[in-house]
Protein backbone atom coordinates (compact mmCIF):
# COMPACT_ATOMS: atom_id res chain seq x y z
CA UNK A 1 0.00 0.00 0.00
CA UNK A 2 1.21 3.50 -0.80
CA UNK A 3 -0.05 6.89 0.22
CA UNK A 4 -0.25 9.50 -2.52
CA UNK A 5 0.96 12.92 -1.36
CA UNK A 6 0.69 16.14 -3.34
CA UNK A 7 3.59 18.48 -2.52
CA UNK A 8 3.73 21.69 -4.55
CA UNK A 9 1.58 20.11 -7.27
CA UNK A 10 3.88 17.11 -7.71
CA UNK A 11 2.73 13.67 -6.69
CA UNK A 12 4.90 11.37 -4.61
CA UNK A 13 4.29 7.95 -3.20
CA UNK A 14 5.23 7.20 0.38
CA UNK A 15 5.90 3.49 0.33
CA UNK A 16 4.48 1.06 2.76
CA UNK A 17 4.94 -2.64 2.17
CA UNK A 18 1.94 -4.17 0.40
CA UNK A 19 0.40 -7.08 2.34
CA UNK A 20 -0.41 -8.91 -0.90
CA UNK A 21 3.26 -8.79 -1.87
CA UNK A 22 4.12 -10.14 1.59
CA UNK A 23 1.80 -13.10 0.98
CA UNK A 24 3.19 -13.71 -2.52
CA UNK A 25 6.74 -13.90 -1.18
CA UNK A 26 5.79 -16.06 1.83
CA UNK A 27 4.26 -18.65 -0.52
CA UNK A 28 7.47 -19.11 -2.53
CA UNK A 29 9.80 -22.04 -1.98
CA UNK A 30 13.47 -21.63 -1.19
CA UNK A 31 15.63 -20.12 -2.70
CA UNK A 32 13.02 -18.07 -4.62
CA UNK A 33 11.56 -16.74 -1.37
CA UNK A 34 14.91 -15.39 -0.15
CA UNK A 35 15.76 -13.96 -3.58
CA UNK A 36 12.40 -12.13 -3.73
CA UNK A 37 12.86 -10.77 -0.20
CA UNK A 38 16.34 -9.48 -1.00
CA UNK A 39 15.29 -7.87 -4.31
CA UNK A 40 12.30 -6.24 -2.65
CA UNK A 41 14.50 -4.75 0.08
CA UNK A 42 16.88 -3.33 -2.54
CA UNK A 43 14.06 -1.73 -4.54
CA UNK A 44 12.35 -0.22 -1.50
CA UNK A 45 15.65 1.03 -0.06
CA UNK A 46 17.06 2.53 -3.25
CA UNK A 47 13.82 4.14 -4.46
CA UNK A 48 11.98 5.35 -1.34
CA UNK A 49 9.14 6.94 -3.35
CA UNK A 50 8.34 3.66 -5.15
CA UNK A 51 4.78 2.30 -5.30
CA UNK A 52 4.39 -1.44 -4.72
CA UNK A 53 1.39 -3.58 -5.64
CA UNK A 54 0.41 -6.94 -7.09
CA UNK A 55 -0.44 -6.89 -10.79
CA UNK A 56 -0.95 -9.87 -13.09
CA UNK A 57 0.00 -12.11 -10.18
CA UNK A 58 3.44 -10.66 -9.36
CA UNK A 59 4.84 -7.73 -7.35
CA UNK A 60 5.34 -4.67 -9.53
CA UNK A 61 6.74 -1.22 -8.89
CA UNK A 62 6.41 2.29 -10.29
CA UNK A 63 6.82 5.91 -9.28
CA UNK A 64 4.26 8.01 -11.12
CA UNK A 65 0.53 8.54 -10.69
CA UNK A 66 0.03 7.73 -14.38
CA UNK A 67 2.04 4.50 -14.23
CA UNK A 68 2.14 3.28 -10.62
CA UNK A 69 3.27 -0.21 -11.58
CA UNK A 70 5.26 -0.09 -14.79
CA UNK A 71 8.97 0.23 -13.97
CA UNK A 72 9.96 -3.07 -12.33
CA UNK A 73 8.59 -6.46 -11.34
CA UNK A 74 9.69 -9.52 -9.36
CA UNK A 75 8.51 -12.91 -10.62
CA UNK A 76 9.31 -16.17 -8.86
CA UNK A 77 9.51 -19.02 -11.37
CA UNK A 78 10.17 -22.77 -11.13
CA UNK A 79 13.93 -22.57 -10.54
CA UNK A 80 14.78 -18.86 -10.48
CA UNK A 81 13.46 -15.31 -10.03
CA UNK A 82 13.18 -12.69 -12.74
CA UNK A 83 13.73 -9.05 -11.84
CA UNK A 84 12.03 -7.17 -14.65
CA UNK A 85 12.80 -3.68 -15.91
CA UNK A 86 10.89 -1.33 -18.21
CA UNK A 87 12.59 -0.63 -21.53
CA UNK A 88 10.83 2.72 -22.01
CA UNK A 89 13.37 5.33 -23.03
CA UNK A 90 16.36 2.96 -23.01
CA UNK A 91 18.74 2.86 -25.95
CA UNK A 92 19.40 -0.44 -27.75
CA UNK A 93 22.80 -0.54 -26.04
CA UNK A 94 21.23 -0.05 -22.58
CA UNK A 95 18.68 -2.79 -23.32
CA UNK A 96 21.57 -5.24 -23.76
CA UNK A 97 22.10 -5.23 -19.96
CA UNK A 98 18.94 -7.37 -19.70
CA UNK A 99 17.75 -10.79 -20.86
CA UNK A 100 14.55 -11.74 -22.63
CA UNK A 101 12.76 -10.92 -25.84
CA UNK A 102 10.07 -8.59 -24.51
CA UNK A 103 9.29 -5.40 -26.37
CA UNK A 104 8.39 -3.34 -23.28
CA UNK A 105 10.21 -5.15 -20.44
CA UNK A 106 13.25 -7.38 -20.04
CA UNK A 107 14.77 -9.01 -16.97
CA UNK A 108 17.68 -10.40 -14.99
CA UNK A 109 17.50 -14.08 -14.00
CA UNK A 110 18.64 -14.92 -10.49
CA UNK A 111 19.07 -18.50 -9.29
CA UNK A 112 20.46 -17.82 -5.79
CA UNK A 113 20.84 -15.03 -3.26
CA UNK A 114 24.61 -15.19 -3.84
CA UNK A 115 24.06 -14.08 -7.45
CA UNK A 116 22.47 -10.81 -6.34
CA UNK A 117 24.91 -8.00 -7.11
CA UNK A 118 23.38 -5.07 -5.23
CA UNK A 119 25.70 -2.54 -6.90
CA UNK A 120 24.73 -3.73 -10.39
CA UNK A 121 21.03 -3.91 -9.55
CA UNK A 122 21.13 -0.43 -8.00
CA UNK A 123 22.76 0.95 -11.16
CA UNK A 124 20.11 -0.69 -13.35
CA UNK A 125 17.28 0.56 -11.12
CA UNK A 126 18.71 4.07 -11.39
CA UNK A 127 19.12 3.78 -15.18
CA UNK A 128 15.48 2.80 -15.69
CA UNK A 129 14.24 5.28 -13.09
CA UNK A 130 15.89 8.18 -14.91
CA UNK A 131 14.15 7.40 -18.23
Amino acid sequence: MSILVNLKWRFYFITTMDANVDEYIKKQKSPQKEICQHLRRIILKKIPEIHEEMKVGVPCYGTTKEDPCGKYYIAALKDHVNLGFSLKGLTKKEQEFFEGSGKTMKHLKLYSVKEIDETKITALLKLVQEK
